[in-house]
């Protein structure tokens, strides 16, 4: 097979660490769902000391509608708590 490749089997690791690297940086989780735009706004947010009443002012949002995003940004990042979805959320590059 990698005499079918012309430039060897350096090449095809570097073509798999480059995928392996795509995949753990997509906005996925558990559910395979890629995070909105809304979600990542509001991802970005959760890192600050603002509460949710607080987020939804500056977004102007209702706090409920904020955190309908924050439960769904926990379900798809497959977490529970804010600062794991703040860490997961640096370790797959969205923050």
């Amino acid at each position: 097979m990698l005499a079918a490749w012309p430039d060897g089997a350096e090449a095809q690791w570097a073509r798999l660490h480059r995928l392996e690297r795509r995949s753990a940086t997509s906005p996925r989780g558990a559910a395979g769902e890629p995070l909105t735009e809304r979600e990542v706004t509001v991802l970005r947010l959760l890192r600050s000391t603002l509460s949710l009443r607080e987020i939804g002012q500056q977004l102007y949002l209702s706090p409920n509608t904020v955190k309908t995003h924050a439960k769904a940004i926990y379900r798809k990042l497959d977490v529970s708590t804010r600062h794991d979805a703040i860490a997961r959320g640096r370790d797959i590059g969205i923050l």
